[in-house]
């Protein structure tokens, strides 16, 4: 197995891709513009070396695939786009490592392994463009809101519908890449961690237990304006005092459930200085694997508004601007994971992920789901800094190509 596989040659695409697809300040593979249109070509011409079908479904994602003995099919997946300025690894690893693996099976089988074996570099992972992101995995999953995307629109005014139609990409047919995956039986992918857990463990690779999931809201303070020479402090309603006590509160939050909790925007009303605020409108981001601990950490957020609320004289307002579910992945495949790990590394680690990927919208689709990570150095993605240990890139892939063997004869022998 593991003499046919070169994980130095995906070191080397790896590098190949960042040289023409990007420049000084980072990758600028976004997806559905003229770049990503040549970062596709690249791969299709590697792909082309390679007894497989190549095609692009109704959402743009693009599929290889090696016919097998079974019509079961293992997908190996990924995404080539990249935010603006992004890292060199975020997305394409997932591609390149893939069609090692591809390269491998191929090879050993003399193009026709036990099951079927699919690649797909899926369209928009990131959503750079158009704010919508998974949009190329979510058509395939029938998981995407088609008004919604429908309106979307980039800073310079151009909608996403037609976008897709530089693309040869017809809007109102994406969803038909719901029919790829009719005989799914396993989806793999492998990430970059784009976190420190793993570097912080020193720690090499690591198994993923599923997606966060997500509440976001818009909470709003308010409260009454009034001169900032004139109005003494106890007289009062200032509305930016009592959202400044939700930053510590969320930090009590996580230590006593896990997860994570963010503050990402505060604004002011009237917002001048020789004014006690009126109103003020935070975000809070709160992520965890568990559906409870989501659930009590929402439910503690609101009560201490409440709360603050009441103790600074003012009122609260919360606003949903966003919910997705925890989507744990499957225990069979974390399991193959963790043995394919501590086979090439020794060591393994379990972790859930805080961002989402397109595995997640896979595992909404009632596929076998799993992923594995790989460590990311200084703990940065979407980022020119971002960067992996060659050493730690390599063994990424040999590790990946033992989970792929594994998942194969997982699905020979159900």
């Amino acid at each position: 197995m593991s003499t046919i596989l070169d994980p130095k040659r995906t070191v080397a695409e790896l590098k190949e891709l960042r040289a023409f697809s990007g420049d000084e300040n980072g990758a600028q593979r976004v997806a559905f513009t003229p770049m990503w249109g040549e970062v596709r070509a690249w791969l299709k011409g590697k792909l082309a070396e390679l007894p497989v079908e190549t095609h692009a479904d109704a959402a743009g994602n693009l599929w290889a695939t090696l016919r097998g003995e079974s019509a079961q099919e293992l997908l190996i997946g990924g995404h080539m786009d990249s935010v603006p300025n992004g890292g060199w690894l975020d997305g394409c690893l997932n591609v390149i490592a893939g069609l090692e693996v591809l390269r491998r099976l191929a090879a050993q089988y003399h193009g026709r392994p036990p099951v079927t074996v699919r690649l797909v570099d899926w369209a928009d992972e990131e959503g750079a463009r158009f704010g919508k992101s998974l949009f190329g995995s979510s058509a395939c999953a029938g998981t995407l809101d088609m008004g919604e995307a429908r309106g979307l629109k980039d800073r310079d005014g151009v909608r996403l519908p037609d976008a897709l139609k530089t693309q040869g990409i017809d809007f109102d047919r994406v969803m038909e890449a719901r029919r790829e995956l009719a005989n799914a039986a396993a989806y793999l992918e492998l990430h970059i961690e784009q976190g420190p857990v793993l570097l912080d463990l020193d720690l090499p690779l690591g198994v993923v237990l599923g997606t966060c999931g997500v509440e976001r809201h818009a909470i709003t303070f308010h409260g009454q304006a009034a001169h900032s020479g004139s109005t003494p402090m106890n007289r009062r309603k200032d509305a930016f005092l009592a959202a400044a006590k939700m930053s510590p509160e969320i930090y009590r939050i996580t230590e006593k459930h896990g997860g994570v909790c963010t503050i990402g925007s505060c604004t002011t009303k009237p917002g001048i200085v020789t004014s006690v605020v009126a109103e003020c409108r935070i975000t809070l981001d709160q992520r965890h694997l568990d559906p409870a601990a989501l659930a009590a950490m929402h439910a503690e957020a609101v009560e201490a508004s409440e709360r603050f609320a009441a103790e600074g004289g003012v009122t609260v307002s919360w606003e949903r601007l966003w919910h997705i579910e925890p989507i744990p992945f499957d225990g069979s495949l974390i399991e193959l994971c963790d043995v394919a790990i501590l086979e090439t590394a020794g060591v393994t680690h379990r972790l859930p992920s805080g961002p989402l990927h397109d595995a997640a919208e896979v595992a909404r689709a009632g596929v076998p789901t799993v992923m594995m990570f790989v460590q990311s150095l200084h703990g940065i993605s979407h980022n020119k800094i971002e960067d992996t240990k060659e050493e730690h890139l390599e063994m990424c892939v040999r590790a990946f190509d033992r989970l792929a063997d594994k998942a194969i004869g997982w699905l020979v022998a159900r």
